[in-house]
């Protein structure tokens, strides 16, 4: 039984004056973004001495969605991020007034400093460049001050479940399956090609050994960010750290040029990665991209096990299903351009 409130009905004002140390005189709250595996929302307080706005977070109301998040420990793993690494690394990330998650996972609150006003990156409305070129700032601000930390990286928090590449490749060809009927006339034959083609190599691609370097988000893409950020004072914060793991930062990376911006990233490629290199740099981690480039590859391509996973295993909106299509048409595209598949092979 949770010790804290699981649903933005159950957050009262003495709760809220105890979390804060304040005095709350009432609350009321209203549903914000977009998220699939988590219910967002915005609480406007009353009070002395306490915000106009808050933001919440708290286990899906979608019972699908709900079960895929606590199978994979989503939960856990966000609560814990904002618990112990949010504070060791320089994303810019909300600050959080109350973290709780119950001991199987199934049930957390998160409660931060609310951000607005600011502009929602919208994955199928795309970005502009410069939202682009901020996106990578911040993927090299989680990246370079965990690079290499045994504190981070060994944590046993952002450890994945125990055979999760097993459990994963026996359950993706049937993802792949929904998703094929599900979009076999909406995307392109020869993206859904790539797609069945990373189905076959299930096993290959979630089981592979990888070295560990750094902090990886997971989900690096628009819809998890937010642009000028406190009425434009701030450029971008992150959100939605549920799937941070440990790993490659080209999983974050080639991500993000394919299903997190699709035909941006495939216009300013070569631009957005020498930024992404210039901005380790300054931050002390050389990295030498031609060595980079086998990583990269196969960081295209957890964009399209994404796209198809989630659309499998999380409750179908009209939105998601333009947000998949969108992420997949990306990814893919990107994936073709660098022949990923083979590379998957040569590993």
């Amino acid at each position: 039984m949770a010790q804290f409130p699981v649903h933005p009905d159950e957050v009262t004002p003495d709760w809220l004056g105890a979390s804060l140390d304040a005095h709350v005189s009432s609350v009321r709250w209203e549903p914000i973004g977009t998220g699939q595996v988590g219910d967002s929302v915005r609480f406007h307080l009353e009070g002395k001495g306490v915000p106009a706005t808050l933001a919440g977070k708290f286990p899906a109301a979608d019972a699908a969605s709900r079960g895929t998040a606590v199978q994979f420990g989503l939960y856990r793993k966000e609560v814990e991020f904002y618990r112990q690494a949010a504070p060791l690394i320089d994303v810019r990330a909300p600050a959080v007034h109350f973290a709780g998650v119950t001991q199987d996972g199934a049930e957390f609150c998160l409660l931060f400093e609310d951000l607005a006003p600011a502009r929602q990156g919208d994955q199928i409305a795309g970005c502009e460049i410069e939202d682009a070129r901020q996106a990578m700032r911040q993927a090299a601000a989680i990246h370079a001050p965990s690079w290499g930390r045994a504190d981070i990286l060994q944590a046993e928090w952002v450890q994945p479940p125990e055979n999760l590449g097993a459990t994963v490749s026996a359950m993706y060809p049937q993802a792949q399956a929904i998703f094929r009927e599900r979009y076999g006339t909406s995307l392109e034959p020869d993206l859904m090609e790539l797609c069945d083609g990373l189905a076959d190599r299930a096993e290959k691609y979630f089981q592979r050994d990888a070295e560990p370097k750094c902090l990886v988000h997971g989900d690096f893409r628009l819809d998890n960010m937010l642009f000028d950020v406190r009425g434009g004072t701030e450029p971008i914060a992150v959100l939605d750290w549920q799937t941070t793991t440990v790993g490659s930062p080209m999983n974050d990376v080639g991500y993000f040029l394919g299903c997190g911006i699709g035909q941006l990233g495939l216009d300013h490629e070569a631009e957005l990665l020498d930024l992404y290199y210039a901005e380790m740099a300054k931050r002390g981690v050389e990295m030498d991209p031609g060595r980079m480039k086998r990583e990269y590859c196969l960081g295209i391509l957890h964009g399209v096990s994404t796209a198809v996973f989630s659309a499998a295993f999380v409750e179908r909106t009209p939105r998601g299903d333009e947000n998949f299509l969108s992420m997949a048409r990306g990814a893919c595209s990107l994936a073709l351009r660098h022949d990923s598949l083979s590379v998957l092979e040569e590993t």
